[in-house]
């Protein structure tokens, strides 16, 4: 399948101010790209683009004082397959583990692990190690934390999800993060396209959409908390250890957002 995406977003600046954006489709995503892929700003402002730690593609900029636009439209083929699943995948001793994944261990910005260490043996201690345990993980947050937008704050971690049971989607992911590393399971934040394809549709805005995955048998899988079914469509645009590591947008100064705007949406092929 084809899917169209792209964004228009808007903020005005008071003065001009050095900005840091994550827009691009991640680097992993780019052999299926079949558009450029690549950020307009209007007024136009040279830009930098460099691969940060995590391997992502970041731009960066300085927006001018008064209004800026971040905008961008292209096409990528997708398999049409939903995420992949193996419920037999296992996880990996630490000691074997490959250097790059043990920073996804870690306690980090949004996922207290020491805070939450003893609540995760307990919850999900007794589960078999593997596949399962990460799924029954997602489970129980699925179940136990309420979605809603008027739940969504900047300073929320996974323990104020764990004490509150509310929150956005980021919050999902950050709780389920924090539990997983707390068992020894390297998990990492993801951020990307997740349009509403062979799902009913919603009144909800289209909005960018965050998961997480996990390193089991030698390779990362991706989980969904807040969705907790495998989707059709995905398109990942960034990891990190948390939502702190992959901000679609990070300015230095003054900003405020007045225009928000996201596409992802299947074409469909006319008809001869």
């Amino acid at each position: 399948m084809r899917i169209r995406l792209g964004y228009d977003i808007q903020f005005e600046l008071p003065v001009s101010a050095p900005v840091v954006a994550m827009l691009n489709v991640h680097p992993s995503r780019a052999g299926d790209l079949l558009e450029p892929d690549r950020l307009r700003i209007e007024p136009d402002v040279k830009q930098e683009q460099y691969t940060d730690t995590f391997g992502n593609v970041c731009c960066r900029f300085t927006a001018p004082a008064g209004r800026i636009r971040l905008w961008n439209s292209t096409l990528i083929e997708d398999s049409g397959d939903a995420d992949p699943q193996d419920s037999s995948a296992r996880e990996i001793p630490v000691a074997d583990l490959p250097p790059e994944t043990l920073q996804f261990l870690l306690s980090s910005r949004y996922c207290e692990v020491d805070l939450l260490s003893n609540t995760a043996a307990q919850l999900f201690g007794g589960i078999a190690p593997g596949w399962q345990r990460v799924q029954a993980i997602c489970d129980w947050v699925h179940r136990n934390v309420t979605f809603g937008y008027a739940f969504a704050s900047a300073t929320k971690t996974a323990v104020h999800v764990y004490q509150d049971r509310t929150g956005v989607c980021r919050d999902f992911q950050h709780l389920a993060i924090t539990f997983c590393r707390s068992l020894n399971i390297p998990a990492r934040y993801a951020t990307g396209y997740l349009g509403d394809i062979a799902v009913p549709l919603t009144d909800a805005p289209m909005d960018f959409s965050a998961w997480f995955e996990v390193y089991l048998e030698g390779r990362w899988w991706v989980f969904d908390a807040r969705n907790n079914v495998p989707r059709i469509g995905r398109v990942l645009m960034a990891t990190g250890r948390d939502a702190t590591d992959v901000a679609i947008t990070t300015s230095f100064g003054d900003t405020r957002l007045v225009h928000f705007e996201i596409t992802t949406d299947e074409v469909t092929a006319p008809l001869l």
